[in-house]
């Protein structure tokens, strides 16, 4: 056999095989943050507190202790509050919102754009891809807290005066200790956001229009709420994902108070191994034609 009748393959028809985990994560995170749909929804949420804030300093009236949300009527005193008040206001539903609009794109979105055929071929492997995926929304749910936490201490600062802060227990710390609480509050929002972003990416198995996905992502975490305020279900309440998600309010009492924040980690940590394993076993089964 003479060399003319070796063919050589096109470097371009060969799959790349020594592509890693690391690399797919990388550029699933440089996909989902190049996109100005992901952009539009931090800049929403960062405009949560600045909005607040600029009501409260063009407002002439003097709101009532427990009047309002929680903490509003202590962000005249110490522009710190912003960003704890945001929080309040902005996880029953703009977080979850955006949170769905990611976890139900993850699987539903390649299958849309059919890409998801191409991305198991890569190769990637379901398990990894899978893994990949749902850290990508985890990294969102980190990214998000932390705008709207930057963006309420900012504001917070620029708009009304700041000093040691009084705690929920009565106790005063100082500015930098608030900061690190703040920090923790984050984090804590965070960890509540993990089960959503988990059911979201096994709903986004279940179709290729992630649309559909996206809302009835969104659609549980309203559910969730609602079955939360309802007395006769007070049984259930512990195990529903929502269940501590203002429970960070515990973390601005003096001495710390850490036992919500295992609670919720828990009650995630369950929706994950629950969820994650319906995710798993639906997806290594399905039939992918797109």
């Amino acid at each position: 056999m003479s060399s003319s009748d070796v063919s050589v393959p096109n470097s371009a028809e060969v799959p790349v095989r020594g592509r890693g985990g690391w690399d797919l994560l990388g550029s699933e995170l440089a996909v989902l943050f190049r996109r100005r749909r992901t952009w539009a929804m931090l800049v929403a949420i960062a405009l949560i507190p600045i909005l607040l804030a600029v009501a409260v300093r063009l407002s002439s009236s003097t709101l009532n202790p427990g009047e309002g949300p929680p903490f509003l009527d202590r962000v005249t005193q110490n522009g710190l509050f912003v960003g704890f008040t945001a929080m309040v206001v902005a996880i029953p539903l703009f977080l979850p919102l955006t949170i769905g609009v990611v976890a139900g794109d993850t699987i539903a979105g390649e299958a849309g754009l059919g890409t998801l055929r191409y991305l198991l071929v890569a190769p990637a492997g379901r398990v990894r891809l899978l893994l990949v995926k749902y850290v990508g929304a985890a990294v969102f749910c980190l990214v998000a807290t932390l705008t709207l936490t930057v963006s309420g201490a900012l504001i917070g600062a620029a708009l009304f005066p700041v000093g040691p802060v009084t705690l929920l227990s009565g106790d005063t710390i100082s500015v930098a200790e608030s900061l690190l609480r703040s920090l923790l509050v984050a984090a804590y929002v965070t960890v509540s956001l993990l089960g959503l972003a988990m059911i979201g990416l096994f709903i986004s198995t279940l179709t290729d229009v992630p649309v559909g996905a996206m809302a009835a992502t969104v659609v549980v975490s309203v559910v969730a709420q609602i079955l939360d305020v309802i007395p006769q279900l007070s049984w259930l309440h512990p195990w529903l994902f929502s269940h501590y998600w203002l429970g960070f309010a515990d973390l601005l009492r003096q001495p710390l108070d850490l036992g919500s924040f295992g609670q919720n980690a828990i009650v995630q940590a369950c929706y994950l191994a629950v969820f994650g394993a319906l995710a798993y076993s639906r997806f290594v089964t399905k039939d992918i034609l797109s």
